[in-house]
């Protein structure tokens, strides 16, 4: 029978997590003052209770009371940390700015053509210099030049941020949503002429010392590992630092189901635990050996934290395994589940949307799937033999692991990696060997001709690392694509798993029909998505900044044209229209239209009852056109001598390709013909659904 009472810091934990999501999805729920009178009301009573009656009388009420206190005290937690709720955050700020200071706060990225630099305004310029603070992303033109800026130097810029915009096309990534989760709000490109340096840091603190410790610590990787991949692959291992890696690597990582060595995660912090413990074993005979055990893995884990810049991700898996070191010293008696939930307790704690990241979600379930079900299933079956032994603990990890993170891992990624059992049995050694020789590398860098041998070794592992990673990749059927997902389906499937793990654990064919039910709901989930969305026709005009993109859908099946330009950029296509062929269950990729005709500077497409004229190059129009809808390409409608007036158009609409003066120029021409118009520049894509 499952006891509740021993896990008292999980309790506090998941309603303390209640309390977030519920600031998080219903931040109106409450006012931040309604919230905290409430959760002062609790805690009153909770005390008054407990002082009057005594803990044992009330000890389930008294209990109720107290893990609803910390329930508002997350929901209060959330108000309290969101910018749009301060008074002086920029997000507020309604005033025309013409330039603003801002301090950086991150590592340059680089990105294709510009480089990506996370920063915190502290001063605008309307009339006058006033204070404000807000968050935001500047991306420097690599006209510029490569920015050399350091953690809190601050530059003055000209102009005003732009304000992140919602998702223009169907099933688009929320990029605005996501960064809404770090109170970044802002974007701003910035152009030759626009940026200017200030002045430097004035308090070079902890986190400036940490920013410079990993970029010396990349350049020291670089220097004596050669090779793009292998230094992409030795920094990201090492430092996580992803930036380098390009997307044919990435993509065989992901299809071989080793993406996740390529992120600093537990799995890297536990590895370096591991072996600080292997190390430090000889010390296990004396007394107080488990204490110095404690303190000197805390202090070499943290450094890590520090070489690597306290990137979120590292944090967080430090801050894991430092509740697991400290606990260690108490003896037998640490629940390692309260050890997970305090550690949880804590980051959520300094940060309550880390909840919402996507590298802490599946990092907690990793880690829990591994606590929970590995041993079980390790047991199942006994090897006597040593490789046996090793290759079937390497394998019930992975197994323990994936079945946690699976339904997540469709939500979030869209595919399933079939061969993640064999690329584990390697990738996991291999990285783990790449993790320790980087951080001897790092270590013995002073010693030249040292460095030189442990650097050629280490480019030798990453060489049989990425080679086997792209065999696996080669294997037929190696990855299941194209999955889509909702949240809901996502928590049902959660469900399922969880009801076979506890039929399992605990023998109670209840958790049979738990997982039944789940398993029903599923399947109407899947019916209702495939009449709603799959079983449908559509004909979509996406919106891509200066790139023209339009696609018919019909019952799986696309008919998609675009520009030369955009079918060879593979990352724009995956980003903003690979979504709606996901959501619309697309099976089949078709370049030409069969259906459509060519009627000189554009295309005429009768499908399904409507027509669309698609404009694409300036030309002579007739002086009769009719279509349920016409779209404008490339400026290609020359607007000083079309003559609408015998034209019968139901919808204009102008795609992403057209200029902003040629917009505005269209919009007052559809106006002067009473022609409805449509931008998808300004309202995102157009569907017109059969």
């Amino acid at each position: 029978m499952f006891r509740w009472i021993p896990y008292a810091l999980v309790r506090i934990t998941l309603f303390f997590v209640a309390g977030i999501l519920l600031g998080v999805y219903q931040p109106t729920f409450f006012s931040q003052q309604h919230s905290m009178v409430v959760g002062l009301i609790f805690t009153l009573t909770y005390f008054l209770g407990y002082f009057f009656w005594g803990g044992k009388t009330l000890s389930t009420t008294s209990g109720v009371l107290g893990l609803t206190v910390v329930l508002f005290f997350g929901y209060a937690h959330v108000l309290l940390r969101n910018d749009f709720r301060q008074a002086d955050s920029f997000v507020n700020f309604k005033k025309s700015v013409n330039a603003y200071v801002a301090v950086i706060r991150s590592v340059p990225e680089e990105k294709v053509n510009s480089w990506k630099v996370e920063a915190e305004i502290i001063s605008v310029r309307t009339n006058g210099w006033q204070p404000t603070r807000g968050k935001l992303l500047l991306y420097v033109s690599k006209k510029v030049g490569e920015p050399h800026w350091n953690y809190g130097d601050q530059i003055l810029i000209k102009g005003s941020p732009q304000e992140l915009k919602s998702p223009a096309n169907p099933g688009e990534f929320n990029f605005k949503r996501f960064l809404s989760f770090k109170n970044i709000y802002h974007q701003h490109f910035i152009k030759e002429g626009e940026v200017a340096f200030l002045a430097s840091t004035e308090k070079k603190g902890f986190v400036y010392y940490s920013q410079q410790a990993r970029k010396w610590a990349a350049q020291t990787l670089n220097q004596y590992i050669h090779g793009a991949q292998q230094q992409a692959i030795a920094q990201a291992l090492v430092l996580g630092v992803t930036d380098g890696i390009d997307n044919d690597l990435l993509s065989a990582y992901s299809a071989s189901g080793a993406l996740h060595v390529l992120s600093v995660s537990g799995l890297h912090v536990g590895i370096i635990y591991a072996l600080l413990l292997f190390l430090l074993k000889p010390l296990k005979r004396f007394s107080w050996s488990r204490w110095l055990v404690a303190i000197v893995s805390l202090l070499c884990l943290w450094t890590f934290a520090f070489v690597t810049g306290l990137s979120p991700s590292v944090l967080r898996a430090v801050t894991m395994f430092s509740f697991v070191a400290a606990a260690r010293p108490f003896g037998v008696r640490t629940n390692i589940y309260n050890t997970l939930a305090a550690s949880a307790f804590v980051l959520l704690l300094y940060n309550p949307y880390l909840i919402m990241s996507v590298g802490f979600q599946l990092s907690y379930l990793a880690v829990l799937g591994i606590v929970y079900i590995q041993r079980p299933l390790y047991h199942l079956w006994e090897i006597e033999n040593r490789v046996g032994d090793w290759v079937w603990q390497i394998t019930c990890v992975s197994v323990a692991a994936q079945l946690t993170t699976f339904a997540l891992g469709l939500l979030y990624f869209h595919q399933f990696p079939v061969y993640f059992l064999i690329s584990n049995l390697f990738v996991i050694p291999l990285s783990t060997v790449v993790l320790i020789s980087g951080i001897v590398l790092l270590a013995v860098s002073g010693l030249t001709f040292l460095a030189s041998v442990i650097g050629k070794i280490t480019w030798g592992l990453i060489w049989a690392l990425n080679k086997i990673v792209f065999v696996v990749e080669d294997l037929p059927l190696s990855i299941i694509n194209n999955i889509y997902f909702t949240t809901l389906q996502c928590w049902v499937l959660m469900g399922i798993l969880t009801g076979i793990v506890f039929l399992f654990q605990f023998r109670n064919i209840q958790w049979l029909y738990f997982s039944a039910a789940c398993a029903i709901w599923f399947t109407v989930l899947q019916w209702v998505h495939f009449m709603k969305e799959v079983n449908q026709r559509q004909f979509a005009v996406y919106q891509i900044n200066q790139r023209m993109a339009c696609e018919f859908i019909d019952r799986g099946q696309s008919y998609f044209r675009c520009d030369t330009a955009l079918r060879n950029d593979n990352e724009r296509i995956r980003f903003h229209i690979r979504p709606n062929r996901l959501m619309h269950g697309v099976a089949a990729l078709h370049d030409s239209i069969p259906f459509q005709q060519s009627i000189g500077n554009g295309t005429a497409t009768v499908w399904h009852g409507q027509t669309i004229v698609h404009l694409q190059a300036t030309g002579v129009l007739p002086t009769r056109l009719e279509a349920d809808c016409l779209v404008i390409s490339h400026q290609s409608l020359f607007i000083p001598k079309a003559d609408a007036s015998h034209w019968k158009i139901k919808q204009l609409v102008a795609d992403g390709s057209n200029s902003t003066y040629y917009l505005n120029q269209l919009r007052m021409f559809a106006s002067r013909y009473h022609i409805p118009f449509y931008s998808t520049a300004e309202s995102g894509a157009f569907v017109l659904k059969f």
